[in-house]
């Protein structure tokens, strides 16, 4: 027979009922960081190589100085790190938890008195740590450098005023589209401009070949060969002048290059100004649709009386006259309605926040899928990072397209991949525990 031994309480077990340890949880932290590292700089490098030094290579062709190639790139850095983060956080959560999975790390957390959420919190910090750096990376820091950038931009281009025109581009300047064929040198096949005369007048100017030439503080020149000019008023189709030469020297100003590198698009503006500007120009639309309002109530006024009339009365003989006008003007006020500038805008005012704070999604999808990882958890966990950062990105688009052409809600467009991304991840992370 046994006989009862009094345990004193110092040797009892410490781990029965616990949720949290400090040990474990610094070395977790501190594996998660790692793997974040890791995986950002992959992430990063994707994005560096794909957008920075792609429009690098394109400067440098134009015989910018090396300096100022450096500067612009360290100016664009703040939109990289503030899109690599996210993704960088989802591939080092899946390759931290995997790798804790496969060498059975996980099982002996359990077996210790530990619950799943020791292994959630470190994750779940991290994912907030990183959200909170990126977004403020992508509201101040991309911002500031965008304003830095545009301005030694504007100094390059009054430089050299050749780098704004490429091969097989569409450029806009104040009041001139330039459309470019092939390019070799400073010669330019097939090239059209779209631009108006001082008196008002649209006018077209094709051109076989032309050359581009720096005209210093005239700003571009270009001189083109076999010329073909068309220019027509505005209001008037049937009254237009056309005309052929030889030869045609053509001028953009200096002021409408800068112009065309100094405006700032809303993805690069902070989200307090953002959201100030889309307050503007709300206000703005909707007095218009009230002023439209006001003429398509008149105009079908117009079109009631003259249908009330009857045949014996002049209004009658006035009738397709006012439904004409009538269709014009509430066309015009639907296409208001639907200003696709304005929603642009909004998506991009929600987007500031999606991306970011996509890491807190992506946290609670990696953890779900991590604790699946029976083998070679961070191989896994590397695969599965790219298909999802994939996916999530294809999602985003899609999003950001029926927002724009189909009129979707700006704020569903955009939350729509985290939340799915979250609701995946807590659904597995549930059906993990109650396993």
């Amino acid at each position: 027979m046994y006989s009862q031994v009094d345990i004193p309480p110092a040797y009892l077990p410490k781990t029965a009922g616990r949720v949290i340890s400090r040990t474990l949880f610094i070395y977790l932290i501190k594996d998660t960081l790692f793997s974040f590292f890791v995986a950002f700089l992959f992430f990063f490098c994707v994005f560096f190589v794909n957008q920075l030094l792609l429009m690098a290579q394109q400067i440098l062709t134009k015989h910018v100085p090396l300096f100022q190639v450096v500067l612009l790139v360290f100016y664009a850095l703040p939109s990289i790190i503030a899109l690599s983060a996210p993704f960088a956080s989802l591939m080092g959560t899946l390759m931290t938890i995997g790798r804790l999975s496969s060498d059975n790390e996980v099982l002996v957390i359990l077996a210790s008195g530990l619950s799943y959420r020791m292994i959630f919190l470190p994750a779940l910090v991290i994912g907030i740590f990183i959200s909170i750096v990126s977004f403020l990376a992508n509201d101040i820091l991309l911002p500031a450098g965008t304003i830095q950038f545009a301005r030694l931009y504007r100094r390059i281009v009054v430089s050299t005023p050749a780098l704004e025109l490429e091969e097989n581009t569409v450029k806009r300047f104040k009041d001139t589209t330039i459309v470019t064929g092939p390019v070799q040198g400073a010669g330019i096949a097939n090239i059209l401009i779209l631009d108006r005369t001082s008196d008002g007048e649209r006018r077209v100017i094709m051109a076989q070949d032309a050359e581009l030439k720096d005209g210093g503080n005239e700003g571009l020149s270009l001189d083109l060969s076999n010329a073909f000019i068309h220019s027509s008023k505005e209001m008037i189709r049937n009254d237009y002048d056309y005309a052929s030469t030889e030869f045609l020297r053509y001028w953009v100003p200096q002021d409408d290059l800068i112009q065309a590198v100094s405006s700032i698009s809303p993805n690069q503006m902070s989200s307090t100004d953002l959201r100030r500007d889309i307050a503007v120009r709300t206000v703005n639309q909707q007095g218009r649709i009230d002023e439209r309002s006001n003429r398509v109530l008149v105009q079908a006024l117009n079109l009631e009386e003259s249908l009330r009339k009857g045949p014996p009365h002049d209004a009658w003989n006035r009738r397709e006259s006012n439904f004409n006008n009538f269709t014009r003007e509430y066309t015009a006020i639907m296409a208001m309605r639907h200003d696709q500038s304005l929603h642009v805008y909004r998506l991009e005012y929600y987007q500031k926040f999606s991306i970011p704070f996509g890491a807190l999604s992506f946290v609670l999808l990696a953890v779900s899928l991590g604790l699946l990882a029976k083998k070679s958890g961070q191989t896994v966990g590397v695969i599965f990072g790219v298909i999802i950062s994939v996916i999530y990105w294809v999602m985003l688009l899609a999003g950001r397209t029926m927002g724009i052409r189909l009129g979707y809600s700006s704020f569903w467009s955009m939350w729509m991949p985290n939340l799915l991304a979250g609701s995946i991840g807590f659904v597995l992370l549930i059906a993990r525990i109650r396993k």
